[in-house]
């Protein structure tokens, strides 16, 4: 049996999911901004070896850079920092932990053989303050 392909798609009992990268590529605390679907995504790995992915758009400066923020955790929740004004986002609902009014999109992610597969939108983002 071969290993899912990145850039292969498949098809799930939930809809399609896209394979992007093999997770060694996704640093750890960081993250790695992928096109699925001609949406910018942004996969990131915490500490704990969870994949989440996001949009890459951020909602307060309107530009693709979420894949460049900073993850860590607030308690149990683990966050990424917006790389321009460092609002934080919590990776598993795309809330703003510091608005809770924004949000960032948040996609289906699997690990399957070692390869990340995002699929779809499992929450809908704001894009911008409400």
């Amino acid at each position: 049996m071969s290993s899912p392909q990145v850039g292969a798609v498949a098809a799930d009992v939930t809809g399609e999911m896209v394979a992007v990268c093999r997770v060694e590529q996704v640093p750890v605390e960081g993250g790695v901004a992928a096109l699925v679907g001609g949406r910018a995504i942004a996969i990131f790995r915490t500490f704990d070896g969870n994949v989440h992915a996001t949009s890459n758009y951020d909602p307060w400066s309107h530009a693709s850079v979420m894949s460049r923020g900073i993850v860590g955790s607030r308690g149990d929740v683990p966050y990424v920092a917006s790389p321009m004004h460092k609002q934080a986002f919590d990776l598993r609902s795309g809330t703003c932990l510091d608005d809770e009014t924004v949000r960032l999109a948040v996609h289906d992610v699997r690990v399957v053989d070692g390869v990340v597969w995002v699929g779809e939108e499992v929450t809908a983002g704001q894009g911008g303050c409400v």
